[in-house]
């Protein structure tokens, strides 16, 4: 059970993340391949955590734990492209649908049927997904072929990457799976230095990191490890079926998301204005109580 506040705890974090990456994206870095480059290169970081336990597996698992790594990386970039060229109302709810769901099915089908739901945590699982796309859904709520087309497209990458990841912490202690995960995504980063786009951002106009960007940059990758960790160790530790849930649970992102946006806009409305109407609100409260009711279901039947 100790998965669930642990999952919690890094949506907690990934609300504050996402506040800065939107704000990143919106102007100082516009460019998703720039984004996901630097976001994987800081991967290789996680060398720093080589002391804590690091070892050297098989063949297979190493390249296994490369794949997950690798795969998130992409997950990643087809989410920035999603939010640069759509609007965030009809990109994060799509992807917040269909993530659990191709968890469900990966798994599923990685099981060969062995791993499935008990009927109340399937129940905790449905309400738990309306509320998130619920809490998530803004308000242009219009839906193209398109957006919803990449938007699948980032949620299976997301969902594989995930399924990826719990196989290998099934077969390497903690420490060393995310690590060996991390050199992945920094082999795959450094691939998109063949992209025309990324060299220019880097190497000559260097605008993207002003000194200031820079500083908020970092400390907002420091943060996202921090997250990015915790959800690791949520995965590590939850039974296989309940990497759907975990999914599922991102519409708890979006409440500490909903109330970071108040208070900001109320602190600081020369920086962030959000006016919520009542229709907005009443929207914002039926998510939250169908979330609320998917976690006491959960919460009583978790294993």
């Amino acid at each position: 059970m100790f998965w669930l506040p642990i999952t919690i705890l890094s949506y907690f974090l990934f609300a504050i993340v996402a506040l800065v990456d939107k704000y990143l994206l919106g102007g100082p870095i516009p460019s998703p391949k720039v984004y996901s480059f630097y976001v994987g290169t800081l991967g290789i970081l996680a060398l720093a955590l080589i002391p804590f336990g690091f070892l050297i597996p098989q063949p297979l698992d190493i390249v296994l734990s490369l794949l997950a790594g690798a795969i998130f990386i992409f997950a990643l970039l087809g989410f920035y492209t999603a939010l640069r060229l759509f609007e965030a109302s009809r990109v994060v709810p799509a992807i917040g649908g269909f993530l659990p769901l191709f968890t469900f099915g990966l798994i599923f089908l990685f099981s060969w049927g062995k791993e499935t739901l008990s009927l109340p945590d399937l129940i905790a699982f449905i309400f738990l997904i309306l509320g998130s796309v619920i809490i998530a859904l803004g308000k242009e709520r219009s839906i193209t072929l398109k957006s919803l087309q990449i938007s699948a497209l980032a949620a299976f990458l997301f969902s594989l990457a995930f399924v990826l990841t719990k196989f290998v912490y099934l077969e390497q202690p903690f420490w060393s799976g995310f690590i060996w995960m991390r050199i992945g995504g920094f082999f795959i980063a450094l691939f998109f230095l063949f992209s025309k786009e990324v060299r220019e951002e880097i190497f000559r106009k260097r605008v993207s990191f002003k000194q200031k960007t820079a500083g908020l940059f970092l400390s907002n990758q420091v943060l996202a490890a921090g997250a990015f960790i915790s959800q690791n160790w949520a995965i590590a530790l939850a039974p296989l079926i309940y990497l759907a849930m975990i999914n599922a649970l991102e519409g708890i992102k979006y409440f500490f998301l909903l109330i970071f946006v108040i208070i900001l806009s109320l602190k600081f409305p020369q920086i962030i204005k959000e006016e919520i109407s009542r229709k907005v609100l009443l929207q914002k409260i039926i998510a939250i109580l169908l979330i609320g009711i998917g976690l006491t279901v959960l919460a009583f039947h978790i294993k």
